[in-house]
Parts: structure tokens; C-alpha cells; sequence
């Protein structure tokens, strides 16, 4: 006996897309297989895109342009990614007043300031600190304030440390002119003198902080 759904697909030209009610047809299975795959596909372009877009530019190992604002001027010099802003200063620039002693970001002796803050040039990647204001000892001059206080006090022995200390006591003077002493050694706790003149820096501080404060009562601003 020949099956009823046979006869009706002959009758109908054989289109292969029997079902029964609630059911899918093979041909509408593999319609539909198709379009998954298809947008699977597509959505996996669009990530692998997204992905390519997102993903960091990879600069190196070979030395790159870099253009460093130091003391109000760029500079523009070619270093390895991986060169610190202390090396980049002393080495590529010319600028050797951050002295490198420890190398490992614990004695203070390479202190600059970038945007008003003390960091230790060491610990710095030179390609990192584009677009930023860096000051360095040599950007100060002998009539700055601090490099007064520091001869007037007597601050400085062998005069390693005192380039990165004067550093770090003109951006700790700027932020607090009225500082008590004990605020005074604690803000210049990260900064080490092996000659010991610790009393000298702190009363250059106390004396560099009230000319400040002086000028500031007047509507002076002083930047570091």
C-alpha cells in the first residue's frame, strides 16, 4: 500500500517540504542553519575588528621620537620604549642635575616635578611622560627662593642628594607653606642624605615656605 504523503509529494511536484502541523521541513531546517551560520560569521568579523581597533599600538623595541616639555621648552629626542625619564635627561639631553644613585626609586637623589608633583626620574618611563610639564633643578635658577634657602642653611655637604632634595623641597613648599617641622620630615621622608645635613634642608624649607607664604598673603602665586 503506497504512503498517502508520497502520493501528495508527487502530486505537488516533489518539493521535499512535508511536515506535519507544528513541525519544520528539512529544507526550512537548512534555511535556517544557513542563516546562523552566516550571521555567526559576520558577528565573528565584527568582534576580530572591534578587537583590532581596541588593541594598544605596539611601539619598539627600536628607538622612537619622543618630545619632552622640560622647564617650559620641548625637547625632542629618539629612545628606546624602555628608557627611563632619568637616563633620557642625563644621557639624550644634557640635563644632569637628577643624579642616578640607586636606580630603584628609594634614595631621592633624581626628584623632578611633573605637573606639580615630586617623582623620582628613575621610575619613569621617558615615552610616558610626553604631554606633561617636568621641572628639573637646572629649570630653577639661582634666584629661585629654595636655592637660597638651601646656601643660606648651609643644606648641602657633598652635594650628591641635593639636587633631587632641593626638587622635593620646592614641590612640598608650594603645596605647604605653613608646614610645622614635624610635617616638614615627614613630607620629605622619601628623599636620603648619606652626609646627614638633614637640619640644614629642613630649616632651608622653613625659610622657603615662609617667603611663599609671604607672597601668597599678598596675592602672589609662586609655581613650582
Amino acid at each position: 500500500m503506497k504512503d498517502p504523503g508520497l502520493l501528495e509529494q508527487t502530486r505537488s511536484g516533489g518539493s521535499g517540504e512535508r511536515s506535519d502541523e507544528g513541525g519544520v521541513s528539512r529544507r526550512a531546517f537548512l534555511r535556517g542553519s544557513g542563516a546562523a551560520a552566516a550571521a555567526t560569521a559576520l558577528t565573528n568579523q565584527l568582534a576580530e575588528a572591534v578587537q583590532r581597533d581596541a588593541a594598544p599600538k605596539i611601539i619598539g623595541p627600536a628607538p622612537v621620537e619622543i618630545t619632552l616639555t622640560i622647564n617650559g621648552e620641548k625637547k625632542t629626542t629618539k629612545v628606546e620604549p624602555r628608557v627611563t625619564l632619568l637616563d633620557a635627561l642625563r644621557n639624550q639631553l644634557d640635563l644632569t642635575g637628577a643624579k642616578k644613585v640607586c636606580d630603584r626609586a628609594t634614595c631621592g637623589a633624581c626628584t623632578v616635578i611633573i605637573d606639580g608633583k615630586p617623582a623620582y626620574a628613575c621610575s619613569v618611563l621617558a615615552i610616558e611622560a610626553q604631554g606633561k610639564q617636568i621641572k628639573t633643578v637646572e629649570g630653577l635658577g639661582a634666584d629661585h627662593s629654595m636655592v637660597k634657602a638651601f646656601v643660606d642653611n648651609d643644606a648641602q655637604q657633598c652635594g650628591f642628594c641635593t639636587p633631587g632634595f632641593v626638587m622635593a623641597c620646592t614641590a612640598f613648599a608650594m603645596k605647604n607653606p605653613n608646614a610645622k617641622l614635624e610635617d616638614i620630615e615627614h613630607g620629605l621622608g622619601g628623599n636620603l642624605c648619606r652626609c646627614g645635613t638633614y637640619m640644614g634642608i629642613k630649616g632651608a624649607v622653613q625659610q622657603a615656605a615662609k617667603a611663599v607664604a609671604a607672597l601668597a598673603e599678598k596675592g602672589v602665586t609662586i609655581n613650582a
